[in-house]
């Protein structure tokens, strides 16, 4: 990655040296040898509302890195023997290549790529690679709400909480101004940090004491009351459940479409080249 980031700075360095060479002194704000660093480029780099003494900081601070590049630049044509440089004028095309035909192929993929994944597609091919998609930690399902400790509707908000009917959570939600913090979708899988976001009283060395499955508790600390029911818990490295590897199924099928119809294109192309006469090896 760094070599590829010194070989597009080169690039970049031997283009801006050409044009500023071109452009001539009428309008530069710097100059390194031949080179010149135009003001129109200066434009934009300070931040709206910026003091007059932070405004010089940062047109200075961006004058001397464009004039450090150039004199590195300028030192390394000097300094640099014959063979070193073209093999480095080799490198830097075939990284111009490369960034070009990966811009070219991302462009056609972004307009040809069916992005709608079906429920059945992510649920064939979860069934075909599950063994593939293992969880990192334990993962929980459950539902839970905290009230103020003597609150005078705790006991009802409990009775409707522990029956689970359709009813009862509906008339939970309807009180919601009630509760300090809850959830009652117990259908989603929660990872154990968020856990321990919403159940504070809940730690790394006592969470098996309080997460395992099918159960339900009634916590009380020095100033509210909580209640939890634990549906399921899926412990680390198990098969992910499909709910919570959803979303990361529909990338992968997404990203498997995209290689697909790069190797298409790339195809594509190399044939039509053939047939018109555009690409032939010699023997």
């Amino acid at each position: 990655m760094v070599k590829k980031g010194l070989l597009l700075l080169c690039t970049l360095a031997v283009i801006s040296c050409a044009n500023k060479q071109e452009a001539g002194p009428d309008n530069a704000a710097a100059r390194v040898n031949n080179s010149y660093l135009d003001r129109e480029e200066l434009k934009g780099i300070v931040p709206a509302g910026a003091s007059k003494e932070d405004s010089l900081v940062i047109i200075k601070s961006y004058i001397d890195r464009w004039a450090s590049q150039k004199l590195m630049y300028d030192a390394a044509v000097v300094n640099i023997g014959e063979e070193k440089q073209q093999e480095l004028e080799a490198l830097i095309k075939q990284y111009a290549a490369d960034l070009y035909a990966k811009a070219y192929l991302e462009e056609q993929v972004k307009q040809s790529v069916d992005t709608v994944v079906t429920a059945e597609e992510l649920l064939n091919y979860y069934k075909a690679n599950k063994d593939n998609f293992r969880t990192t930690e334990t993962l929980a399902r459950l539902k839970y709400f905290r009230m103020d400790k003597g609150h005078p509707k705790f006991n009802l908000a409990r009775q409707r909480f522990l029956s689970g009917s359709k009813k009862d959570i509906k008339a939970l939600n309807d009180m919601a101004l009630q509760f300090k913090s809850y959830a009652f979708n117990d259908s989603v899988w929660t990872d154990m940090n968020s856990i321990y976001q919403k159940l504070p009283f809940i730690n790394p060395d006592n969470r098996d004491r309080y997460i395992h499955g099918r159960t339900a508790y009634q916590y009380p600390d020095s100033i509210d009351v909580y209640m939890v029911k634990v549906l399921k818990v899926t412990d680390r490295n198990q098969v992910a459940p499909f709910e919570y590897i959803k979303p990361t199924l529909q990338q992968v099928i997404i990203n498997n479409r995209k290689l697909e119809l790069i190797k298409k294109f790339q195809k594509e192309i190399t044939d039509d080249a053939i047939k018109n006469n555009k690409y032939e090896i010699y023997k």
